[in-house]
Formats: C-alpha cells, structure tokens, sequence
C-alpha cells in the first residue's frame, strides 16, 4: 500500500508534546517564577512533562464540552504563565485554531486584527474580558467565552469550570498537514498588521529545522523571552523557564530579572530581541558578570550589530555561541548565521557597509535574491533571480513558509510567487548573496531611499554613521517623493554624547559621510531624542515615522 500524500497524513503540534510525556515523563517543562520570600528569593512552581500533557488534556476535554472544536477560531489573551501552555495545547489537541495578536500594539490596532480573524471563541484574562464587553462590535463571531481569572461583569465559562479530569488521554484530532493550526499576526512595523496562516505541517516543519539547526539536545534549559518562542519548547523537550519581564517591552526590562533565572537554573539556551541583549549585555559589562551556563544564545527580531554580539559574547564562555537567525512571521527561521564567523569576518565589512550578514540558508530552504519590484509577480521566471553581489529582494521557498494570510487576497498576490505547487515568499527584505552563499541583508525594501542618483539602502548607509562613538543609532529616511527624494539622517544618541555638543558631533558626522561612496550625498543630520522602534521586540526602527518627523524639521 503506498503511503498517505503529505498533505493528508495526520499531523498535530499537539503530538510532540505527548511524544516528550512518554520519553521524559518528569523532567521538568514549564517553570514559573510563583513569588518571593521575605528576602527575595523566588519561589518557582512547574509541571513536568507528564503534568503538562495530562493537564492539558483536562482543558482539551472542556474546550470540547464548552463547543470549542476542530476548526474554531480561538483568541487566546494570556499572559506568559503555566495556563499559557496547557491552554495553546489544549487547543492544538482539539483542532481548533488559536488567535494570537500582540497585545502591544496598541488597542486600536488590535481589535482591528481580532475583527479580522472572525474568532469564534475567546480565552482570555479579566481585562480582555472587559474590552471585549466594552468594544462590543468588534467580537460579533464570538460564542464561546472562558475567562482565566475571576469573572467581573459577564457572562460565560471560567477555567475552573471548564476542567474535566480524566484517567484517559485525551483523542488528539487527526488534523492533516495543510489543515489550519494557527492564525499569528504580525507587528505591523512596516505595514497593516497581518494574520498569518500557520498550519500544523508548518509548525512540524519549524520544529524539526530549529532542533537540527541548533542543535538543541534533551537536557536543555530556555530561557525565552518571546512568548510564542515559548511555545517550542515542550515540543523540543526542552524546559522552559518563564522569565519575570513584561514581555511587550523587552528594552526596558530589568537586567537581574534576567540574569536571576540563568543563575538559578542552569539556562543553556536563551532567545532575547537585540534590545535586550543590548541591555543585559551592558549591565553584565558593567557589573563584571558572567553566564556561563548558557551555550547558545539566539537574538532575532532586528539586525544585531557587531557592538552588541561582542559585548554579550564577552560573557559568555568559549564554547558558546550568540546565533542571530533571520525570518519573518511568515517564514522563521530561514537564514543563520553565529558571533563566531561575524566577529572573526564580517563585522568589519558591515561597519563599511556591506550590509549585515545574517547568514546561509537553513537546512534545505532554498534563498534567492530577485530584482525589486513593488508589483506582485504572478508566477516564478528564473529570470527574476539577479547575479550574486548584486541587491534585490529576498525571497525564499520551502516547507516551513507559509502559503497565505488570513482572507488577504491582496496581501498574497503581493508577497508570493507560485511556481507550479511551489509557493516563493516575498520577505520585503533588501540584501545580495556573496560567494560563500551568504546573505546580506540592507533593510526593509519599502524604507529604501530613492534618490535622482539611484538607490540608497538603510543598513548599509547607517553603518558608516554608527562607527561614531557616540551614535547609538542612526536611520536612513527620504523626505519627498521618488526619485528625488533628499536623503536624511537620523541620529540618536548614546547617553554620553546627550552631554556633549551636537555641533560638533555633526561636523564628525559629515566628515564621516564624504568618507564612503555610499553616503557621500547625505547633508542633512537630525538629532532625535529617542527613536520610534517596533512594540515586539523593540528593535525595528519605525522609519516611516521618523521621516515624517523629518520633513517637519526641514526647511526647503
């Protein structure tokens, strides 16, 4: 008998879970930091992995009871706790289909995306709850309420009464590859934020390329400081430590609120945002510490400079290594690279401005670099793909990139490519391909700055900009209209340089931009006080919004 195509054959996230129940029944899954003693050390509570595929088993069999089933679109506002994962697995085991919006991102925009979805159900904390009664048109579809908490003024199921003990597994649904298993917005940092549709083949895909990629083996302890990275971890075996940070603003989080939690278990594995690394790699500096129990730390979210890699790198231990991953919501991780090969080669060529070197591409994706085009191409020609050195789009194709956005026709003709059954993703990302099929990545294709002298791009222009000492960051923005828009440069400072004179600071600064080819057309520098960055990881920089600010502070 031939086998089931892949896109029939069962497939659920959900199974990896009780995969690890079987093999690892109690080692440790989920750790949470509970309370603190009079003197402040903390008090941690956890499930094993036993506990943790049994529990959620007791919600899978609620949720069915309440009429959340296969195929129900599911908001899930909780925030990063033990219920957090026995929730978003209880939800995999039945079949329906989880909604998860960053919160972050302002309350408008996310009762936009929450409208969008069309949930049926919602699972939430008290104040979820209350917007939800408060902004009522918004979550028309819904039928199903549980609040995770005490119920204040509405009506519906509570957690407590949604629990149904059993001395039987729960039936995980036979979901297929290609079914539906998640809708996961993205920011909105360049754009409308977007529901991306991720199937259970997707995340299949995801774990398998993150397990091999990194290396990741059974007696790993994460630290994730993202929480739907969290969400990983059960399915890789490894033991996730919940960390005591608001997780909307990983820039300003508590450096020992970090560290603690390394200390206290042993962490071998870390995801941090580029703003948090730079943080505790700061305080870490400046305090003398050390992490020696970490052997692999993984930043994504934004470009990582070399400045930041080298000073977290410094206090870590030989063997490990600082991974910077490349992706998108829609495709993650589909580049990598490590601080070994960026410290030893490339950072220097980034400081001239060769752009970023985010790496080659994972095990068997395929990347290709195309020429920029702000249309939507219908159908792949190799004749796309440009010469390596050259600069066009990345796209990339392969098992874990997903195939559309949720009812966004538009949105799909303009970022896939069909070829055949093949689907190439549009990553709206700049960068070119060196001979050693690398990929270097110059910055978001719609934040490029053209000029009536051609092309500038972001990444490349505002490196020769950060090798002044008292730059923290710079941006690259066009003020009117292509193809004559003028080229402006955004400066925010280090906390230093705020004490020293800015007319000075701006001579060196133009003295830096006649020194390359690449910004010898840039006169004008504006100082910023701090810049607008991205509500997930606090690392995009909004460029769109600094050069309205611009165009305001120009005189023509």
């Amino acid at each position: 008998m031939n086998p089931e195509p892949d896109n029939l054959s069962s497939c659920n996230v959900s199974n990896h879970l009780r995969r690890m129940a079987e093999i690892h029944p109690h080692k440790r899954a989920v750790v949470y930091p509970a309370a603190r003693d009079k003197y402040g050390r903390v008090a941690y509570s956890h499930l094993s992995f036993q506990q943790l595929d049994r529990e959620s088993d007791y919600y899978a069999y609620g949720l069915e009871n309440a009429g959340i089933k296969q195929g129900t679109r599911t908001v899930l506002m909780v925030k990063p706790c033990i219920e957090f994962f026995t929730l978003t697995f209880a939800i995999f085991k039945v079949g329906a289909v989880p909604v998860v919006v960053d919160p972050g991102m302002g309350i408008s925009r996310m009762l936009r995306c929450l409208e969008e979805s069309r949930p049926n159900a919602f699972i939430g904390i008290p104040i979820a709850h209350a917007l939800r009664k408060l902004r009522p048109k918004y979550f028309k579809t819904v039928k199903t309420c549980i609040t995770v908490g005490r119920r204040w003024f509405w009506r519906g199921l509570s957690l407590k009464d949604i629990r149904r003990t059993s001395n039987k597994p729960y039936n995980i649904a036979k979901t297929r590859q290609n079914d539906m298993a998640a809708i996961l917005f993205t920011t909105g940092s360049t754009g409308p934020a977007k529901g991306v549709v991720y199937t259970h083949g997707t995340f299949d895909a995801q774990i398998r390329h993150i397990k091999s990629h990194f290396n990741i083996t059974s007696d790993e302890i994460d630290l994730p400081t993202f929480p739907l990275f969290a969400l990983f971890d059960p399915a890789l075996g490894m033991t996730a430590i919940i960390p005591d940070m608001d997780p909307t603003k990983p820039g300003s989080v508590n450096p020992e609120k970090i560290i603690e939690p390394i200390m206290n278990q042993g962490v071998t594995n870390m995801f941090a945002s580029p703003a948090l690394l730079n943080r505790v790699g700061r305080y870490c500096k400046n305090k003398g510490l050390t992490l020696p129990s970490l052997k692999r730390v993984i930043s994504a979210g934004a470009p990582v400079s070399p400045s930041n890699i080298e000073r977290f790198a410094s206090t870590l231990s030989d063997g490990a290594e600082i991974h910077t991953p490349y992706g998108a919501t829609e495709a993650m991780p589909v580049i990598s690279t490590g601080s070994k090969e960026i410290l030893s080669e490339t950072a220097e060529l980034s400081k001239k401005g060769y752009g970023i070197c985010v790496g080659r591409p994972v095990g068997d994706l395929e990347v290709r670099i195309i020429e920029i085009n702000d249309n939507q191409i219908e159908k792949w020609s190799d004749a796309l793909i440009l010469p390596d050195g050259d600069t066009g789009e990345i796209t990339v194709s392969g098992d874990l990139v997903t195939k559309q956005y949720f009812r966004k026709p538009g949105a799909d003709a303009l970022s896939k490519i069909k070829e055949g059954d093949k689907i190439w993703h549009r990553m709206g990302d700049l960068g070119w391909m060196d001979k050693n099929r690398r990929i270097w990545f110059c910055g978001r294709k719609n934040q490029r700055v053209t000029t009536k002298n051609g092309f500038m791009f972001t990444i490349p222009c505002e490196a020769i900009f950060n090798n002044h000492p008292m730059v923290f960051r710079s941006a690259l923005v066009g003020v009117g209209s292509p193809p004559n828009q003028k080229p402006v440069i955004c400066i925010e400072l280090e906390h230093d340089g705020k004490q020293k004179r800015k007319k000075l600071i701006k001579k060196e600064l133009l003295e830096l931009a006649k020194s390359s080819v690449l910004t010898k057309d840039i006169e004008t520098i504006l100082f910023h006080k701090a810049f607008p960055v991205d509500i997930r990881h606090n690392s995009k920089i909004f460029r769109e919004k600094l050069a309205i600010w611009a165009r305001s502070k120009i005189t023509w």
